[in-house]
């Protein structure tokens, strides 16, 4: 049977667009994408920590090294080193948290150690803070998005694992929405929101539609 549509003037989560119940009505996000949020940070210091054991040619997703090829192998994986050098998954989280203590007028946050400490210290603040952002941040479904494809970036780097596959479905406005096995939810062009169930149950777009 069809999930019924999300009544598009409710409050509503701006992650998974389920319908707020009336005492989460004052929050960015509900309180199980807060916790799937929570999650996902608690997950990084330990896959951070992994990235460097990953940065040999044919090691985690990086296939077998290759006998016989004509040129000698980068001396390491560029994938894996872009997340765990400056400028990757710290420095994504330290800008997130430097960005939250501007708005909550704290002092910019310092950091202290080697990147793997620094890791831990910027993880456990965001942890800290998430409660309110969750009722206060306006950012809070980018947030959730880019500490989602942090990990699992991180993960598909040390396991193997392959990304998500993408399936397009059709709003009954016309417009097609792409989405994976892990979208929690998603707002169409046409203004209407769908949950994940909801968006599970329209119809598979027409090949000739994603084309175009």
């Amino acid at each position: 049977m069809t999930t019924p549509l999300a009544d598009a003037t409710a409050p509503a989560c701006v992650i998974c667009h389920r319908t707020l119940w009336v005492e989460e009505q004052h929050r960015y996000a509900c309180r199980p994408c807060t916790l799937r949020i929570s999650g996902d940070l608690a997950a990084i210091p330990n896959l951070y920590a992994q990235l460097p054991t990953v940065l040999a040619p044919g090691s985690g997703n990086g296939g077998p090294a290759v006998s016989g090829s004509r040129t000698a192998p980068l001396p390491l994986r560029l994938e894996p080193l872009s997340l765990s050098a400056r400028g990757g998954v710290v420095t994504v989280l330290q800008t997130w948290l430097a960005d939250w203590h501007e708005a909550l007028a704290y002092r910019h946050p310092r950091w202290q150690g080697g990147l793997q400490e620094q890791c831990e210290q910027v993880v456990a603040r965001l942890q800290l803070l998430l409660p309110w952002a969750a009722e206060e941040h306006p950012a809070m479904k980018e947030f959730a998005d880019e500490v989602r494809d942090l990990r699992g970036a991180c993960e598909r780097q040390i396991t193997g694992e392959p990304r998500a596959r993408r399936i397009h479905v059709t709003c009954p406005c016309g417009r097609t929405l792409a989405i994976t096995v892990d979208t929690l939810g998603r707002e169409c062009g046409c203004g209407q929101r769908y949950a994940r169930g909801e968006l599970f149950d329209l119809p598979l777009a027409d090949r000739r539609q994603v084309a175009a």
